[in-house]
């Protein structure tokens, strides 16, 4: 590092720059004079000249992570210019400054490695605890190495220079073997660091970037002399780094490393030589001695993985977890355990094979497992780990045998194995997918995520499932989920394996796969991984197949196909299914020379050598191996058996031959390597068979001594096993033990000879074990004649049913087994049938709560009619019983307040939400606004106690009651509560508030409304059709109006019972805020609760029929039925009306019936008038009337109620027609309905009707003020349609009640039926008569001369328009035509709202909010949690839910597209209604992608809206503190 010395003015501005770390206007001032290129030249070498201060600076810094990204603000600019970079690197050597100032700032931050050999270690790597490497201060001087790289000439420079190689290697070598785990073995580790993630991002960024970086320009066969530089100095490096580590062998015990970043450019570069470069791979490849060396660390790590999923680990903390996971992580994974395997692959091809395996057993520590004997010692690990350890082996085994992601595949078919991997897994959103598949990090490389081959390839794997939601109400995104031919060809389990991050995904991949063969028919079982072709190998690692052809790999399956035969401990259907795919990789893989004249020779004579003839999986499979001798502890059963009298020599000593073997392979020089194969191979022989029978058994080599467990190992003695079978023999038997059946296997080319022409038959493809074991019993006999006439042998003379005595001690347990496990699963599944009952019968009574209207009464004794009661179950004590006084049942409810009728509009047209200046909503037109202007109009004119009778309240503020149906003991309700308050975790709801989930079905509620005692007799009483005359009936009622205060449960004695619903009523009115219940001009009147609790009754049923769709025609129960709690909700109500008396003179059932006498005019008093009948809304009378009624109410004296409010509400629909029409009809009418008015029938013909109210009505001033609107065409048949869509709300509400009130299914009509269907059904038509010839009028029934009764209404009017003739006609009733309630419509594209919204002024506040909202119901802007818009410590979403939905308010938050609900103090997210081209959600618009309207998600969410079910639907609220 030079001394500075400064010669211009530019390196002193510079030099102070750096000094005082990048001042953001200095860096702006530099970089402004760029565009003149002398500056940028003198620029730019000045900044290389200072790249060493910069470091130091940089270093220093506290503020590191501003500084970095100025500094790389800068010099991005300057060196991605591949002509200024080139010309720097010339005449500046910018290469060695980078190099060495890299390599400078590491040297800072060194310790002494303790890999290997802690003492003597020469070794030095970084500490990854160290801030440099914590906070990734190192990343601009990297990421401006990684950029002047991938200049091609500044690469070429940089290859080409071999000292800069060698700084660079050494540079590489302080990550080589860093962050290294020691296995804990006594206790828990005390402190978990979490350096792990620094040393990972170290090895990516500072030594796999530059890696790819180089690798992008080694592409073709000219660059090849690069190649071998980089091998050659790579090498050196590694030799330098084995020889710091005292490395010869064999690696120390309990250790691991992730890092070996120079193992991975040694393997990278060769992959690219043969792939690119045409290189031959025996030209750069070391010596068998250094290859041995290669294959250690990698192996380690391979096997640290299996004992990390194994739970070795497991002292060391979750860490080590996270680091085998971050390994095979999908940003890691082709920097990381690619290059291993792929270095595994290559070491395997090219050593000899029986040392490699024997090796990969020895590191897998499952050697001692390996015996045929049925039980064992393992002195390296404890019998629990020996399973998934076996099973680790073998998995790896098959990994480096199929995989071809380096060995031959193309780019293409690697991403579309990545990519059907992943798909496999589960289902996909596009842009998870890009995340997960391994991209090459270089940013030139072949592919980058999103490009064109990216698409192509996932249309061709995948089909796209739109967005849906499931019925929880959870949204899903648009996925992608793979082809079903993709299944049947392509799903490869391997891949999965290799690329799964949590062992989970195996198992799910497996799961849909498994749904995928039900589905399809293929197959119905349990299937293993299937079986999947593999691209042929690339010629230079044909070396590979000797692997599956060598005398070791066939011994292992030997032995492990005999213990699984014979139930040996610790082998699982995994180890089973890996074998068979180890033997079936051998037989598609077979060497060509599979000779003739060894089968004449007969492979069974010559069998010198011991165990198997000759290396050839196919020849070796049919080969009989009958005597072997083991070495067991003497407690084994095989001890017991006396030896046979002539024991083959079928032990051969195997160290001889081992050795022979061995020294026949000079191509290297050194013996010692040879002895030392030779000892590796000889003790894993002699280990696995420990079957030497010549007395010159070698003794274990030392250096395994380490291994072995001091002391408590139990004598050894040698035993000698019959066997007399061949791999063929065990297959065929594990076949029958398999399907559970002797002789189960057939062959199946007996039947078919086509079989063997053509193996490839689909029915093999997918399967279990027993498909496996036929596709592999094929494979062999289409490879080999003899094969094929050795397994017909075998099945002919497969085992004859054993004599029972000769059942050894072995066998005799597996039968045990094979009885007990029967026996249990016969247990199980008659313990699951049961609990499936129990469900069943659980789901039904659950799901199902009939209200208490329905519930069958009990039977009906035949001897005395005794009556029954309704049967409540309680869900807390299990208990079920009547409601009684004492002992009150409750429905659980949830009350809440709804604004959702008061947004409905009188046009179809639905409002949009505005996004420019000139739309706005103006919010008169709605449903609640026109109920306030009219109930205030009315206060001016009319006495108040008499306006509050005339309308209902609850458009705004309404109470809506729903519940789930469940019923409970109202004490046990308390007691419920009280445990929730002591149970301090709470899942947002506040127990303070009443609020609690149903301790059933965990719905969300917040009171209990207490069942009225009643009996279901009286039902059948209620619905017996008396032949009373309507007067009679219209007296009874008056009679019944009058006995106020007796109601069946006598007030005056407080009850459980009526405190209960003293305390429900309570809960109604703290539901709603106090601006929706008072309306009185006198606060607290009476009258004002009046009105509120019938509103409540009128809210109800309004927005059931809302549920309905807005009309009865779908008839049947309610959509609510089995969850309707009108029922109880109207004796509640009825109870506190009842206290309410009216005065006599002002009960509105006399006007309706009685002509007054006293018509006295000079009578007016100082006082306001009451509200004439004909203003007064016709459904709010009915329930007013209903309500004050003593109940249970007869079904005659509802039916008697109907008629007379329907001739009223017939009158308003009349009169309000005749201010319709012009002057001239008028007159028209007034005659003809003069005519025939004394005609019979007259009282029920709408013409005479009309012509008597316009005559009536024209006594007064009401016709005179100005022309009206006109009715379009006046014929007879658009009359009778307007009058009965005028009475039909009135009709459907009614309908509604009384099937609420008195049971009975709602008959479904088309629409243009629904007046008389709903008349008839009502009772008001006396016969149903065929439509042609029906008229509304038909459905009047007349209490008293209709035209008396009709001039008493209308003189009222008359009387009032003397007074104010201007308001007489504003205040007629008119035809309601009120939509159903929608929320605003949604432009197509989420850029349009974005655009206007996102810099848009509050109107309070005027200025741009941080964070801006729209209201989905009546489009106000706010600002979310801005305390310039708080009104008494309210923010202005909350004030605005309370203000515009009565606590319930939807958002959509613009600068994150998410829509967010309020409910009362709780919030929820609800998610997005915008989504991608994909269908993917862009919560915060961080992926920048365009988004578009999802239809179905908004239905979805105005679904939710007017139902009222955000609180069951959203699981996840939290309280809001009105901080929104």
């Amino acid at each position: 590092m030079d001394v500075l010395k400064h010669k211009c003015f530019l390196e002193e501005l510079l030099f102070w720059t750096i000094k005082y770390e990048f001042p953001q206007k200095m860096v702006t001032f530099l970089l402004n004079m760029l565009p003149d290129q002398d500056y940028k030249i003198a620029f730019t070498k000045t900044f290389v000249q200072h790249y060493a201060f910069i470091m130091k600076t940089l270093k220093k810094s506290h503020e590191s992570d501003t500084m970095s990204n100025r500094i790389v603000h800068i010099s991005v600019q300057l060196f991605s210019n591949e002509e200024l970079a080139r010309q720097v690197t010339e005449e500046c050597q910018l290469l060695d400054i980078m190099v060495t100032v890299l390599l400078y700032m590491m040297e800072s931050c060194l310790i002494k490695s303790e890999l290997q050999d802690e003492e003597n270690s020469l070794h030095v790597v970084v500490n990854c605890g160290e801030a440099l490497l914590k906070n990734n201060t190192y990343w601009p001087l990297v990421s401006d190495f990684i950029n002047i790289l991938s200049h091609q000439s500044v690469a070429k420079k940089f290859l080409e220079d071999h000292g800069l190689l060698v700084t660079w290697m050494n540079f590489v070598s302080f990550f080589q073997g860093m962050n290294l785990n020691k296995r804990e073995l006594n206790e828990h580790v005390e402190f978990e660091s979490q350096t792990y993630y620094a040393a990972f991002a170290a090895e990516l960024e500072a030594c796999a970037q530059p890696m790819w970086g180089l690798l992008s320009h080694c592409k073709v066969r000219e660059t090849q002399e690069y190649t071998r530089n980089v091998v050659r100095y790579c090498l050196e490096a590694l030799q330098d780094w084995f020889d710091a580590i005292n490395f010869v062998d064999e690696p120390a015990p309990n250790q691991v490393t992730f890092h070996l970043p120079l193992h991975r450019y040694f393997a990278m570069f060769l992959s690219k030589a043969v792939k690119c470069q045409e290189l031959d791979l025996d030209t750069i490849l070391p010596d068998q001695e250094m290859l041995m060396k290669l294959m250690i660390h990698p192996l380690q790590i391979q096997a640290s993985l299996s004992e990390i999923h194994s739970n070795m680990w497991v002292r060391n903390g979750l860490q080590i977890k996270g680091q085998a996971m971050t390994y095979v992580q999908s940003h890691f994974c082709n920097s990381m355990i690619d290059p291993d395997i792929y270095l595994l692959q290559v070491c395997a091809s090219r050593l000899d094979p029986d040392y490699f395996i024997s090796s990969v057993f020895e590191r897998f520590k499952v050697v001692d497992l390996l015996t045929m004997a049925s039980q064992h010692q393992n002195t390296v690990l404890d019998s629990e780990h020996e399973r998934s350890m076996l099973e680790g082996a073998l998995t790896f085994l098959v990994l480096l045998l199929s995989l071809r992601l380096h060995l031959g595949m193309t780019d293409d078919e690697i991403l579309r194995a990545e990519m059907v991997a992943q798909l496999c897994m589960n289902d996909r959103t596009h842009s998870s997918l890009l995340d997960l598949i391994p991209e090459n990090p270089n940013p030139k490389s072949g592919i980058i995520p999103g490009s064109l081959s990216f698409e192509s390839v996932l249309s061709a794997v995948a089909d796209f499932k739109a967005p849906v939601f499931e019925p929880g109400g959870s949204m899903q995104q648009g996925m992608y989920t793979p082809k079903a031919e993709v299944w049947d060809k392509e799903f490869d389990p391997v891949m999965v394996i290799l690329r799964t991050v949590y062992r989970r995904d195996v198992q799910s991949a497996m799961d849909r796969y498994t749904a995928f063969l039900k589905q399809s028919g293929k197959f119905p079982g349990n299937p293993w991984p299937p079986y999947k072709k593999r691209t042929p190998l690339h010629p230079s690692y044909k070396g590979l197949i000797k692997l599956l052809h060598c005398k070791t790999l066939h011994i292992v399956l030997f032995t492990l196909l005999y213990k699984i035969l014979m139930d040996h401990q610790n082998l699982s259907e995994h180890v089973l299914c890996m074998v068979l795919y180890l033997i079936e990789l051998g037989l598609e893989n077979s060497p060509e020379q599979e000779s003739e004249e060894e089968e004449s020779a007969g492979g069974q004579e010559r069998c010198h050598d011991s165990w198997f003839p000759g290396s050839n999986l196919v020849s070796n499979m049919r080969h009989f191996i009958n005597y072997v001798r083991v070495r067991v502890p003497e407690t084994a059963p095989e001890v017991k058996k006396e030896p046979p009298a002539s024991t083959s020599s079928d032990g051969l000593a195997s160290s001889q031959c081992s050795r022979r073997k061995s020294l026949q392979r000079e191509n290297s020089g050194t013996a010692q390597v040879f002895s030392l194969v030779a000892e590796r191979r000889k003790k894993f022989q002699e280990i696995i068979n420990r079957n030497t029978s010549e007395a010159n058994q070698v003794v274990r080599p030392k250096a395994s001594m380490k291994w072995s467990a001091p002391g408590a190992t139990p004598q050894l003695t040698t035993a000698i096993l019959e066997v007399k079978e061949s791999i063929l023999s065990l297959l065929i038997k594990l076949h029958h033990k398999l399907s559970g059946k002797q002789n189960s296997y057939y062959p199946p080319w007996l039947d078919d000879v086509d079989v063997l022409i053509h193996p490839e038959i689909p029915r093999y493809s997918h399967g279990d074990g027993m498909t496996a074991v036929e596709r592999i019993l094929l494979k062999a006999a289409v490879q080999s004649r003899l094969n094929k006439r050795i397994i017909e042998e075998i099945c002919r003379k497969v085992t004859p049913p054993v004599p029972p005595k000769k059942i050894s001690s072995a066998e005799k347990k597996t039968l045990d087994k094979e009885e007990r496990r029967q026996k249990a699963r016969e247990r199980q599944q008659k313990l699951l049938a049961e609990f499936a009952s129990r469900q069943k019968s659980f789901m039904e009574t659950a799901m199902d709560v009939e209200s208490p209207d329905a519930d069958i009464a009990m039977e009906i004794a035949t001897s005395e009619q005794h009556v029954s009661e309704a049967i409540y179950d309680c869900v807390i004590c299990g208990q079920s019983g009547p409601s009684t006084e004492d002992r009150p049942t409750g429905l659980v409810v949830l009350l809440q307040a709804s604004s959702v009728l008061g947004q409905c509009r009188n046009s179809t047209e639905p409002k949009k939400l505005p996004t420019t200046e000139e739309e706005q909503i103006y919010s008169r037109d709605t449903c609640a606004a026109l109920h306030d202007v009219r109930l205030t109009t009315l206060q001016r004119y009319f006495k108040d106690s008499s306006c509050l009778q005339a309308v209902s309240i609850g458009w705004e503020g309404g109470v809506y009651v729903q519940t789930c149906g469940h019923t409970l003991h109202i004490d046990c309700h308390k007691s419920y509560m009280e445990s929730l308050r002591n149970d301090q975790v709470l899942q947002g709801f506040s127990v303070d508030k009443g609020e609690f989930t149903c301790p059933l079905c965990r719905q969300f509620a917040n009171s209990v409304l207490p069942c009225y005692p009643g009996n279901n007799m009286e039902r059948s009483l209620w619905q017996s059709h008396s032949n009373k005359c309507m007067q009679d009936l219209v007296q009874e009622v008056e009679d019944l109006q009058e006995q106020l205060g007796t109601f069946p449960v006598s007030i005056s004695s407080e009850t459980n019972l009526s405190k209960e619903m003293e305390s429900v009523m309570k809960d109604i009115k703290s539901t709603t805020q106090k601006k929706y219940t008072d309306y009185s001009k006198s606060p607290g009147s009476p009258d004002n609760d009046f009105l509120f609790m019938y509103s409540v009754a009128r809210t109800n049923l309004e927005l059931e029929l809302v549920h309905r769709g807005g009309n009865l025609c779908s008839g049947g129960a309610s959509t609510a039925g089995k969850r309707s709690c009108l029922n109880q909700l109207f004796h509640v109500l009825a109870m506190h009306m009842r206290l309410y008396s009216i005065d006599s003179a002002y009960n509105p059932w006399r006007k309706l019936t009685q002509t007054m006498q006293d018509k006295n005019p000079e009578l007016i008093s100082e006082e306001l008038p009451e509200v004439p009948v004909l203003y007064r809304d016709v459904s709010s009378l009915l329930l007013i009337q209903i309500l004050t009624m003593p109940q249970p109410l007869h079904k005659e004296h509802f039916t008697c109620i109907i008629k007379v409010l329907f001739t009223l509400l017939y009158t308003q629909a009349l009169a309000a027609l005749s201010v319709k029409c012009s002057a001239e009809d008028r007159m028209a009418w007034k005659e003809s309905g003069a005519l025939k008015k004394n005609t019979s029938g007259g009282e029920k013909s709408w013409e005479v009707l009309l012509g008597h109210v316009v005559s009536e009505l024209s006594k007064g001033k009401i016709f005179e003020e100005g022309e009206t609107e006109e009715l379009t065409v006046v014929n007879p048949d658009s009359v009778e349609c307007y009058l009965q869509q005028f009475c039909l709300p009135f009709l459907r509400i009614t309908s509604l009640l009384q099937h609420h009130l008195f049971g009975g299914d709602l008959p479904s009509c088309q629409e243009d039926e629904e007046f008389t269907v709903l008349a008839s059904c009502l009772g008001l038509l006396p016969s149903f008569q065929s439509s042609d010839q029906f008229t509304s009028a038909s459905c009047l029934n007349w209490p008293v001369p209709a035209f008396d009764m009709i001039s008493q209404w209308c003189s009222e009017l008359a009387s009032f328009a003397d007074r104010h003739p201007d308001q007489v006609k504003a205040l007629l009733i008119q035809e309601p035509k009120w939509d159903l309630p929608r929320l605003l419509q949604l432009p197509e594209n989420y850029n349009t709202i974005f655009q206007y919204y996102h810099r848009k002024t509050c109107t309070v506040c005027t200025k741009v909010p941080k964070d801006p909202a729209v209201c989905l119901v009546c489009g106000t802007f706010v600002c979310l949690k801005g305390l310039c818009c708080k009104q008494q410590s309210y923010c202005e979403c909350v004030l605005h839910s309370q203000n515009c939905g009565a606590g319930t308010g939807i958002f959509l938050l613009i600068n994150a597209s998410v829509i967010i609900i309020i409910r009362g103090h709780r919030f929820c997210l609800w998610g997005s209604v915008y989504l991608d081209a994909h269908g993917e959600e862009d919560r915060d618009l961080r992926r920048g992608k365009p988004l578009y309207i999802c239809k179905e998600r908004y239905k979805v969410l105005e679904q939710q809206w007017v139902s009222h079910t955000f609180d069951h639907i959203n699981k996840r609220w939290g309280p809001h503190y009105n901080g929104l």
